[in-house]
């Protein structure tokens, strides 16, 4: 048991009184719910996406409506198909069985090995022989047995028995739902991962934590960071997490000579207007670059808070944006180097 820790994926077993047919209180878990929720979950673990690419927390809970047979195996079957409708990306369906074992109480050697064992089978037989997996291995095993021990010649059986039924089960699974949902519920949280540079991390949060508080206030995403350059955006608003998620990256996005964006003119001057063209970053469009014709004053053309369409013209030495608002022909007579100018010297021969 883990007293204190962190876990990605819960399985928790209910297993009630009414499930068998009896009347009594309904308690806190025994060790026999708390065993086999183990079980199940231990189950499920290989076949789960990494926290990378499905970066959510699953809770799975089983509730044993009625116990005709191994309710442990039942849940591990239950459990694929919960979370493949759910749409988690599991690399590939699980399905437990239980096989029984009777044998002869004279001679131990003659025996027979049960699949899907119920009722009297369970109570009386001499094993409960669970086993889980996919059709590419077994993920976990778990025995019961009443028997000093099991030779080699009666779990190879039991093995074998326990491939067959799970493959037919599996097969079963598929034919109900072949591959895991695209998306997850719409009324699930939406969580989103960016990668960034660590050495970036100080600009996303931002002087005293005012860019990423900027961020949370205005989306209502959750954010956080970790030093490996992670962050992580959580919220019930998909598209407030979206919104969060692009401001991010475009904190962290560099931009390069000859990209387009659109932004608002933040600032201007007697020589140009700031734009921002990416959030808290800014560039430059010089007064020669407003428009294709000659303008006195920058007022005349541009006024604070506008849309403007502009383009990356360079990025000088000290990783200054200088923009341009010509397109087109203006631009490429713009961009083209001048040729050298011939110059005729007049003078005597000598």
């Amino acid at each position: 048991m883990t007293v204190e820790g962190t876990k990605k994926y819960m399985h928790h077993y209910n297993f009630p009184p009414f499930s068998t047919g009896e009347v009594r209180r309904l308690g806190s878990p025994g060790r026999r719910e708390i065993g086999h929720g183990a079980l199940a979950e231990r189950a499920l673990l290989p076949v789960l996406p990494s926290p990378d690419v499905f970066p959510y927390t699953l809770r799975v809970v089983s509730e044993v409506l009625s116990s005709a047979g191994s309710t442990s195996m039942a849940s591990v079957c239950g459990s694929t198909l919960a979370l493949m409708d759910a749409g988690v990306p599991i690399k590939e369906p699980v399905a437990g069985i239980s096989i029984g074992l009777v044998t002869d109480t004279k001679d131990e050697s003659k025996y027979l090995t049960l699949t899907d064992i119920a009722y009297q089978e369970d109570a009386h037989g001499d094993m409960d022989f669970k086993v889980a997996g996919s059709k590419k291995g077994i993920t976990v095993i778990q025995m019961d047995t009443k028997l000093n021990g099991v030779n080699t010649k009666i779990l190879a059986e039991a093995l074998e028995k326990a491939k067959k039924a799970r493959h037919s089960i599996l097969e079963i699974i598929l034919k109900t739902i072949p591959i895991s949902r695209e998306k997850v519920s719409p009324y699930a949280p939406t969580v989103i991962l960016v990668k960034i540079d660590p050495a970036k991390i100080g600009e996303v949060i931002g002087s005293g934590g005012r860019t990423i508080n900027k961020i949370i206030a205005e989306t209502g995403a959750a954010i956080d960071i970790n030093d490996e350059g992670t962050v992580t955006i959580s919220g019930k608003d998909r598209d407030a997490c979206q919104k969060a998620a692009q401001w991010v990256e475009g904190i962290v996005k560099e931009a390069q000579p000859g990209e387009v964006y659109e932004g608002p003119v933040k600032r201007i001057l007697p020589f140009g207007a700031m734009v921002e063209i990416l959030p808290g970053k800014e560039g430059l469009v010089h007064i020669s670059q407003i428009a294709p014709y000659r303008i006195e004053k920058v007022e005349d053309v541009l006024k604070i808070g506008q849309i403007v369409k502009v383009r990356v013209a360079e990025i000088d030495d000290q990783g200054r944006v200088n923009l341009s608002m010509k397109f087109g022909v203006e631009a490429e007579n713009q961009s083209r180097p001048r040729e050298p100018k011939k110059r005729f010297y007049r003078g005597r021969s000598r």
